[in-house]
């Protein structure tokens, strides 16, 4: 059978199991054979980086540069990517067309030397490459030993097992979708380890304009999903959020009525301001950029100097 959509994504286990959902949801909207799909892996900088943290090799775009470049080059149809890892500013062309149904948005702890992070010895390692959970295991236990995590999940499995790290940060999302639920030993609370805005869920980017594959993906896409990422996107996007800046924030619709919680903290876990707001559903982007507004004045202008 001819192909009929080639869906574009990184080249590791947890990026392909995405793809792999993302295809699995078009066949069974559309009665379609597996044929009919190509999934075509793309290597990304952000996978060939591994010796320094995104925030100084050029954050988020890292991991979506050379996919939307074959996405504009019509090498490919569609993109498939974690949410949390998109940029707030799109190329020309592209944007996020579907949202697939989110899954947990909690940080999981996995523990080698203890099972939670309060029960780790005192200045134990615990490794992570991002800044908002580096931060947030700070402002828990400022006398632990953060070091930076580079790589998949399986490879920051292995650094454990290696003895690098006593624990690490995964997203539990990420585990789940690789069957690797049983390596968790405790899950993160969503009000004290508030997850990356976008977490936990997928999104499918494609061409503005391009009917055919937007004909296929409306039958896919999960409304109050989408709406929960306009929310959180117009927060970090007003906050100029990147790699660079500890920024949480996640969103919640119940019979149309969004709860949105968002926290800025500063790198060494010592100073943090949180917001949370109502509204309708409808008004996602809205509230987003209304929740950012309020936390900056709250921090002021000088809160974020030196971030960078």
């Amino acid at each position: 059978m001819q192909t009929i959509l080639r869906i574009g994504t990184r080249g590791s286990p947890l990026a392909l199991a995405q793809a792999h959902e993302t295809q699995a949801r078009l066949m069974a909207a559309h009665g379609l054979p597996a044929a009919a799909f190509e999934v075509v892996v793309i290597s990304t900088s952000g996978d060939r980086i591994q010796d320094r943290p995104l925030s100084e090799a050029g954050g988020k775009g890292l991991f979506t540069k050379e996919i939307e470049e074959a996405l504009l080059a019509r090498r490919i149809d569609i993109a498939v990517h974690s949410s949390k890892d998109m940029p707030t500013q799109l190329p020309d062309g592209l944007e996020l067309s579907a949202f697939l149904p989110r899954e947990d948005a909690r940080d999981a702890f996995v523990g080698r030397a203890a099972k939670t992070i309060a029960d780790l010895p005192q200045g134990a390692k615990v490794g992570s490459s991002s800044l908002r959970r580096q931060a947030l295991i700070r402002r828990m236990r400022p006398d632990l030993d953060v070091v930076m995590f580079r790589g998949n999940v399986q490879t920051r499995l292995r650094k454990l097992d290696e003895g690098v790290a006593a624990g690490t940060i995964l997203a539990h999302a990420g585990l789940k979708r690789l069957g690797l639920d049983h390596v968790i030993t405790d899950l993160m609370p969503l009000d004290i380890f508030p997850p990356a805005p976008g977490q936990g869920a997928i999104c499918i980017e494609s061409r503005i304009g391009d009917g055919d594959a937007g004909k296929m993906l409306v039958a896919i896409h999960d409304v109050p999903t989408g709406q929960a990422l306009a929310c959180e996107r117009a927060f970090l996007a007003a906050l100029d959020g990147s790699c660079r800046t500890p920024i949480a924030g996640h969103a919640v619709i119940e019979a149309e009525l969004l709860s949105f919680a968002g926290l800025i903290i500063s790198p060494d876990g010592t100073q943090s301001h949180t917001v949370e707001l109502q509204g309708p559903a409808r008004d996602a982007a809205r509230i987003g950029a209304e929740a950012a507004g309020t936390v900056r004045a709250k921090a002021g202008e000088k809160f974020f100097d030196g971030w960078a």
